[in-house]
């Protein structure tokens, strides 16, 4: 089982914290080619020094200030991988799923399953609003996003699974020995996370409702189907997908998308609308497809020591 692969005596939680700190500081180094190019182009070039995340954002070419963006999530990935190994003597292999191995089919079925839809609802709204958008299609510089994006956006999606649904909801796990409260902890860091994004500043606190939303699906998925594939093929589908078709013209990053949204964001039913209505239907296709049973066992059910021996 998933959550009980991680649970051992010596795993106390205070690992977990020393193992989050590690990996927190292994983000911030990851971050030092990015201010590296950005002291080099204030000293050199004589550029204003940016105070703010929009300053430090349109500093340069968009398809660059993803690619250093990108470069600290591998960095905080292989500390996430260091500090299972050497601190809970685990293997990436039982971090990701309780499968023999990790079945690649579920994370491209989920992938492509998020991508379509994805794609269709954006179809959609663009035939009922084709005035809220503007092409922005350079074929260039949206090929080389397309380089980028596909190598490294998976990365950065699988650093954050790893953390959340992978390493912090076996800790929370080997520190309440239930499925509900590390579930419930992962969800909440999960959304607060995205507190400081510009989405929350243009919308207000309701759109916590989305991310948090967000957490709680990806965590029900990785419970019920034991293992984190089918969060690992949405999430990477969703951030991939949104780079690379749309972005919004109030944004802080931006890139080289086929197209630009110049509507102004609203707090409205669309916030709540995925988590009330797409996750669940999503649930249910992939409990038909995959056959879960045992909802409420396995999403709040407590963790015994058989289970854990076994």
């Amino acid at each position: 089982m998933f959550l009980q692969q991680g649970i051992k005596p010596e795993n106390t939680f205070v690992k977990y914290i020393l193992g989050s700190v590690i990996i927190i500081i292994a983000s911030f180094v990851g971050q030092i080619p990015f201010a590296g190019v950005v002291l080099f182009d204030v000293f050199l070039n004589k550029k204003p020094y940016p105070t703010n995340d929009t300053m430090l954002m349109k500093m340069f070419d968009s398809n660059l200030t993803l690619f250093l963006v990108m470069i600290s999530f591998a960095f905080a990935l292989g500390a996430v991988f260091y500090v299972a190994r050497h601190f809970h003597n685990q293997s990436v292999l039982s971090l990701t799923t309780s499968r023999k191995t990790v079945d690649t089919k579920r994370i491209l079925f989920s992938f492509f399953l998020w991508a379509g839809f994805s794609i269709l609802s954006f179809l959609l709204v663009y035939l009922q609003s084709p005035e809220q958008f503007i092409l922005n299609f350079k074929p260039i510089p949206f090929l080389i996003l397309v380089a980028i994006g596909t190598l490294l956006i998976p990365i950065q999606t699988s650093t954050e699974e790893y953390i959340f649904r992978g390493y912090l909801m076996q800790g929370f796990a080997n520190l309440a020995r239930n499925r509900w409260f590390p579930l419930l902890m992962t969800s909440l860091i999960f959304g607060s996370m995205h507190w400081f994004n510009p989405e929350v500043t243009k919308m207000g606190p309701i759109i916590m409702v989305y991310y948090i939303g967000t957490g709680l699906f990806l965590g029900i998925l990785t419970l019920m189907d034991e293992g984190m594939e089918l969060a690992l093929g949405f999430h990477a589908a969703n951030n991939l997908i949104g780079a690379l078709l749309v972005t919004s013209n109030w944004s802080v990053f931006q890139t080289y998308s086929i197209f630009i949204d110049l509507s102004e964001p609203s707090a409205g039913f669309d916030v709540i609308f995925p988590v009330v209505i797409i996750y669940p239907i999503l649930l249910f296709i992939f409990s038909k497809k995959y056959n879960w049973k045992n909802w409420r066992e396995k999403l709040t059910g407590d963790i015994t020591v058989t289970e854990i021996i076994n």
